[in-house]
C-alpha cells in the first residue's frame, strides 16, 4: 500500500467506482479507490436485476438518455474484453389491452428520440413465437437489450483498473474530509488518503461524503426493492427479461421477470421508499406480490421452485424530480470545492451507464489538465476458465495436471477447489464468503450453500484463516462462534 499524492481518490466500489477507476487508468494518474465494505459490488450493485438497458424508458434530452445510449453501445465489448458473463437476450415489455399498447408505443417513440435501435411493437403470434410461455396481447420488442452479471462486471473493471497501475483499498471508508486548496486529506480507518481530485461514486452514501466537504446539495433516499430468484430449471421456459407496462408515475419499471446469464431467474423488483438504506429485509407480503404479478405474465414458472430472496435499494435523488419524470443523474463538480466530483442517484439505467459516466467523468477532469495516456495500458483481462463451461475433455485434462480441478466445493454451480482457490487469491485480500460466491458462484445454487459452505471453510483455514475469522460479509458477520469438541 503506497503512501503520498494520489492524483484521484474515488470514493466507491460499486459498478460505477470501479468504472471510473477503469477508466482514468488508462492515463498517467495515481489512483486509489475507497471502498467502506469488505469487497466490492456490497451495495447497490450486487441487489438489481443485472439487465444490460436499451435505452426507452430515460427521458430524451437526459444524461440518463445520453450514458444510456453511449453506454449501451460501449458495453458488450466492454464485458468481452474483461471475460464477464453476459448475454444479448432481447426484452418483450407486455401490455393486456389497448390502453396498455397505447404506452407501448408511447415508449417506442421516446426510444427513437433516444437513438435506441431495434425496437418493434409485436402482437399475441409473436410474443408466443418469440417466448412460448409469455402471455399477453401486445408487447414492445427490444432486440439489442441484454443481461449481465453485475457484481462480476463491478469486480473485473477493477481488476482491470488494478493490472493498470490503480490501487484499490477495502473496508477504508471516508470519515472526514479536510479540503485543501492544493489537495484533499481524506481520513479513512487505515490512515489518511491524500489526493488532488475526489471523485463520489458512494451510491446510497453519496450524499453523506459530499457532506463531509461541506453541506451537500443533494439528499439521496433509498427506493427498496425486493427479488425473489428461482431454480435454473426457470432458464428452459424464459430466454429474455419480460416487463409489464410500467408504472405511470415511473417510479419504477414495475415488477419484471429476468433470466440470469447462469439460468437461474429473478422476479422483481418491488419498489417502496425505505428509511434505512442498509435495510435488506425480504417481507411474506412482498413476496406473494412478487409471485402473483410475475406468474401472470408467465404462468409457467409458478411451477418452479424459489431458492432464495434478497432485497437491495436505489439511490433516488429527493425532492429533484420533475413534470417531466424523476430525476435526471448528478455529475457535477462541487461549487464549493473544485476538483471534487459528485456523482448522486445513479439508479437504472447506471449499470448500462456505467462506461459513459465514467467518460464523463474523465472529461471533467481532463478539461481542467492535461490527461497524458498510459504506455502499455490493457483494455482486457486473462480469460478465467469456468469448470461449469468446459467440456469433458478440456476438464479431464485440467484435473490430470491439478487435481483441484476434479475436486467439486459446489455441487450445484459445479465450482472446483481451483476456482475457489483462486478467488481466494484475488488482488484486493476480499476473502469472506460472500466474496468468494460473487467470483465463483459457489452457494448460489438450489442448496443455498449447504454443501460448499464447510468445505470453503477447509479451504480457508487451508490458506492460513482462523476459523473464528471468517465471515460472510466481512465485519461483525462470524460464521462460527466457538468450538464444540476441543
Amino acid at each position: 500500500m503506497s503512501a503520498g499524492l494520489f492524483d484521484v481518490a474515488v470514493i466507491g466500489g460499486g459498478v460505477v467506482g470501479c468504472a471510473v477507476l477503469r477508466e482514468l487508468s488508462r492515463y498517467r494518474l495515481r489512483l486509489v479507490l475507497l471502498e467502506r465494505r469488505s469487497d466490492l459490488a456490497e451495495g447497490v450493485s450486487k441487489g438489481n436485476s443485472g439487465v444490460i438497458h436499451a435505452g426507452f424508458n430515460v427521458r430524451p434530452g437526459s444524461l440518463k438518455a445520453r450514458t444510456n445510449a453511449a453506454g449501451l453501445r460501449a458495453i458488450y465489448g466492454l464485458a468481452s474484453a474483461l471475460g464477464v458473463p453476459h448475454k444479448k437476450t432481447g426484452k418483450l415489455v407486455v401490455a393486456f389491452d389497448e390502453d396498455g399498447r397505447r404506452h407501448l408505443e408511447a415508449l417506442r417513440s421516446q426510444g427513437e428520440r433516444n437513438g435506441t435501435p431495434g425496437l418493434d411493437i409485436v402482437d399475441a403470434a409473436a410474443i408466443r413465437n418469440l417466448e412460448p410461455e409469455v402471455r399477453g396481447a401486445w408487447a414492445l420488442f427490444s432486440s439489442w437489450t441484454g443481461v449481465i452479471s453485475p457484481y462480476e462486471f463491478t469486480i473485473a473493471l477493477a481488476e482491470n483498473a488494478w493490472r493498470n497501475g490503480a490501487e484499490v483499498r477495502l473496508e477504508s471508508g471516508v470519515t472526514a474530509a479536510d479540503c485543501r486548496p492544493d489537495r484533499f486529506i481524506l481520513e479513512t480507518p487505515a490512515g489518511p488518503v491524500s489526493a488532488r481530485w475526489v471523485v463520489n461514486c458512494a451510491g446510497l452514501q453519496a450524499d453523506e461524503v459530499a457532506g463531509l466537504a461541506g453541506p451537500a446539495d443533494f439528499r439521496i433516499r433509498p427506493f427498496k426493492g425486493e427479488y425473489l430468484v428461482l431454480d435454473k430449471a426457470a432458464g428452459d421456459l424464459l430466454r429474455m427479461p419480460v416487463y409489464p407496462v410500467p408504472p405511470r408515475d415511473e417510479s419504477s419499471l414495475g415488477i419484471h421477470l429476468t433470466p440470469t446469464t447462469e439460468g437461474p431467474v429473478l422476479l422483481g423488483p418491488s419498489g417502496e421508499t425505505a428509511e434505512d438504506k442498509d435495510d435488506a429485509r425480504s417481507t411474506r407480503g412482498i413476496m406473494d406480490r412478487l409471485k402473483a404479478e410475475a406468474f401472470r405474465l408467465v404462468p409457467a414458472l409458478g411451477r418452479i421452485p424459489v431458492i432464495h430472496a434478497y432485497a437491495g435499494s436505489r439511490p433516488k435523488l429527493d425532492g429533484l424530480a420533475t413534470a417531466d419524470g424523476p430525476a435526471d443523474f448528478l455529475v457535477a463538480e462541487s461549487r464549493r470545492h473544485p476538483r471534487w466530483i459528485n456523482l448522486g442517484g445513479i439508479e437504472s439505467p447506471g449499470l448500462t451507464a456505467a462506461p459513459a459516466l465514467a467518460e464523463h467523468v474523465a472529461g471533467l477532469i481532463g478539461a481542467r489538465e492535461d490527461l497524458r495516456p498510459r504506455e502499455g495500458f490493457e483494455p482486457g483481462l486473462p480469460g478465467r476458465p469456468r469448470f461449469a463451461r468446459l467440456d469433458d475433455a478440456d476438464r479431464a485434462a485440467r484435473a490430470a495436471a491439478d487435481p483441484d480441478w476434479g475436486e467439486m466445493v459446489c455441487r450445484c454451480e459445479h465450482v472446483s477447489r481451483a476456482e475457489v482457490r483462486e478467488a481466494v487469491g484475488n488482488p484486493f485480500g476480499a476473502r469472506s464468503m460472500d466474496a468468494i460466491k460473487r467470483r465463483t458462484r459457489c452457494g448460489m445454487g438450489r442448496c443455498q450453500g449447504g454443501f460448499c459452505t464447510p468445505r470453503i471453510i477447509g479451504i480457508l483455514q487451508a490458506e492460513g484463516l482462523k476459523p473464528e475469522d471468517i465471515t460472510k460479509k466481512g465485519g461483525s458477520s462470524r460464521l462460527v462462534f466457538g468450538r464444540i469438541k476441543p
